[in-house]
């Protein structure tokens, strides 16, 4: 099938990759060249595990092009995905000026001879946004025709031509990748959600869909096939909200559990796992610690919490959530302060910047606030991130110095903090780390490391919740 893909941030360019890879004609549009002339060379201009291979392969094969002509992925697609960015507004509403930028270059690049197309929602919009989308793609190919000069002289008096209007059905398909694991998780979803109104695009999503939801391309081909879930389009837009602010609240219930457990003597990751092993709970998202962020969580569960407001309800759970999730990520401080006393003149080491391991995202990550409140309290802070350290991204990030190695973030530190569970931080060499700090002290700010080892190796270990 031909496929156009427009925004190329990490859902637009892994949807639009891994389509090409399962066979489909893609052609990605967006309007950075720069970006664009990166992406035609095989560069992904993101770090994602995996997606640079797919890219090559499938630019090689013919499969995925790149452009900054709207016009032409318009008139190239069958399938019309709009994937950019919603972020939040500083009252928590989603900012939507992208999707409705696109919807009305959409409208106007259609034409009536343009033949049957599906415009589908792949941004996570508000609730509403379809019929919304549909309002402004006709708004914006109305205007295309009057620009057009639709008007044709009658006896010298002029009249307007009324043109057919383009068809099209709008869809709402959320996605639900992690970042890090976003091809993975492409090829091996949980389910596809497809919500419209019109069965004849829901069956186009299902035939575009069909190698994955068979598990052609999945690590168990054996697998039961991909359950799809059909909803109407609001029910769709929900789903993608409800399943983020679902999972941020486990996190921060977890981590309300790990602040009782710090006061009682607990230990959360025993806890953890004994609420865990029950099948109406499981094991996922109860790993206490610095709490959630990203580009996801924070905006969504606030957009959610601002849709109710707009329809007269508190929604006084979700807001919990976020309030504990802030408070959260002030733990780390009250436990350097409990240590270390006065952090004035203290250095102090994070180990990881990225809001997650496996990613270069910075967006809401813990670290940004706890480099801001220990510069504000006095501190010197260093940091180390294996991603962010080597690429020499330093967007966004002050008051920090960023080291190049593990081991040049120990030296004359009064303390290190893990900020980011990346899997190379298990095999640190932190016997020669921590003759290197004044004070060998390790905040485990996801309790991720085993205790016994560091405290083996001459650290004093403090966990969260234990």
């Amino acid at each position: 099938m031909k496929v156009c893909v427009i925004g190329t941030g990490y859902v637009g360019l892994v949807t639009g990759a891994c389509l090409a890879h399962i066979g489909h004609h893609v052609i990605c549009v967006d309007n950075n060249e720069a970006k664009v002339n990166l992406m035609k060379s095989g560069q992904s201009p993101i770090f994602e595990p995996g997606l640079s291979d797919v890219m090559q392969g499938v630019i090689q094969s013919g499969h995925l092009e790149f452009t900054t002509d709207l016009a032409a992925g318009v008139d190239h697609g069958q399938i019309l995905f709009i994937a950019v960015g919603t972020p939040a507004l500083p009252n928590g509403e989603s900012d939507t000026r992208y999707v409705e930028a696109v919807a009305r270059g959409i409208g106007q690049n259609l034409h009536s001879t343009s033949g049957y197309k599906v415009i589908v929602n792949k941004s996570t919009v508000p609730i509403g946004s379809g019929d919304w989308v549909r309002m402004i793609v006709l708004d914006g190919f109305a205007e295309k025709s009057k620009l057009a000069g639709s008007a044709v002289k009658t006896g010298g008096t002029a009249t307007l031509e009324r043109q057919a209007e383009p068809q099209f059905d709008v869809v709402s398909n959320p996605e639900f990748l992690r970042e890090g694991s976003a091809v993975h998780d492409t090829f091996n979803p949980d389910r596809i959600v497809l919500g419209g109104n019109s069965a004849k695009a829901k069956g186009l999503m299902q035939d575009l869909y069909a190698p994955i939801i068979a598990r052609e391309f999945a690590v168990d081909k054996s697998a039961a096939t991909v359950p799809v879930v059909t909803t109407d389009l609001s029910s769709a837009e929900m789903i993608k909200y409800a399943a983020n602010a679902f999972l941020a609240t486990k996190i921060s219930f977890i981590n309300e559990v790990a602040n009782i457990c710090d006061r009682v003597g607990a230990d959360v990751t025993q806890v953890a796992k004994g609420i865990g092993l029950d099948t109406r709970i499981g094991s996922k998202f109860l790993n206490a610690g610095l709490g959630w962020g990203g580009s996801c969580f924070p905006k969504d569960v606030s957009a959610l919490v601002h849709t109710a407001d707009d329809y007269g309800y508190d929604a006084q759970l979700m807001k919990a959530a976020i309030s504990v999730n802030e408070r959260q990520k002030m733990v780390t401080i009250e436990k350097l302060q409990q240590v270390l006393k006065i952090l004035k003149g203290k250095t102090i080491g994070l180990l990881g910047l990225t809001f997650k391991p496996d990613t270069d995202d910075l967006r809401d990550a813990p670290s940004l606030v706890l480099i801001e409140n220990l510069a504000r309290l006095g501190a010197k802070v260093k940091a180390y991130d294996p991603i962010i350290s080597q690429s020499g991204m330093r967007h966004g990030i002050s008051d920090v110095i960023v080291e190049t190695d593990p081991e040049r973030l120990a030296d004359g530190c009064d303390a290190l903090v893990i900020v980011t569970e990346w899997k190379e931080f298990e095999n640190l060499d932190y016997a020669k780390m921590a003759t290197c700090m004044n004070i060998p002290v390790l905040i485990d700010g996801r309790n991720f490391i085993d205790q016994a080892m560091v405290e083996a190796a001459g650290f004093r270990y403090v966990g969260i919740g234990r």
